[in-house]
């Protein structure tokens, strides 16, 4: 990881500004990283977890990994899966959130850079599953702040805690504006 004062100095550099703060005394949750259209939000993503000494596990394909990325990309948090065979990923994940004391968790919902007109549910399984919270964390690329927004405790109807969800996303710019899409209600309430 790198250094907290180090971090913070290439994020200010770049106009970047973290704001918002993990649930208090929750060693376990899972952020949702929102919007998510460029490879650069990985990038002042980590940087903003790495200014503020959080050290947060990522799933990332396993195709990323290889004898020159994989040492680093473990040690930054990457957790390599198989697109093709990750049917029981939520079964797996809930499993590591069992077995660990501390474990924060960063899943992009949209799964992809590209437009993707249905988030996938598995971060809320996950936590729902697991009894931890989901954290909205977000990227604004219009006012360059990033960071941690509300949080709640799944519970269970997803269709009613994906309405908070859309209403806090709703005012986050992308870097890439037209590949960002909630649902095709919200879509279609643009129009």
């Amino acid at each position: 990881m790198i250094k907290k004062s180090l971090a913070a100095f290439i994020l200010k550099i770049m106009g970047w500004k973290i704001e918002g703060s993990l649930p208090p005394g929750t060693p376990k949750c899972v952020v949702m990283m929102a919007p998510h259209t460029s490879n650069l939000d990985f990038f002042i993503g980590w940087l903003g977890y790495s200014s503020q000494g959080i050290h947060s596990h990522f799933l990332i394909k396993k195709e990323a990994f290889n004898r020159f990325t994989a040492k680093p990309l473990r040690a930054m948090g990457g957790i390599a899966i198989d697109r093709k065979h990750s049917s029981n990923l939520v079964l797996q994940l809930t499993e590591e959130f069992n077995k660990r004391k501390e474990f924060i968790l960063t899943i992009t919902p949209e799964g992809t850079r590209k437009l993707n007109r249905n988030w996938k549910r598995g971060f809320y399984f996950i936590a729902h599953n697991s009894g931890v919270p989901v954290v909205m964390g977000f990227l604004d690329y219009k006012t360059k702040t990033g960071g941690f927004g509300p949080w709640f405790i799944p519970s269970g109807d997803f269709e009613k805690d994906f309405a908070q969800i859309e209403k806090f996303y709703r005012t986050k710019t992308a870097r890439i504006p037209e590949k960002f899409n909630l649902s095709e209600k919200l879509q279609s309430a643009k129009q």
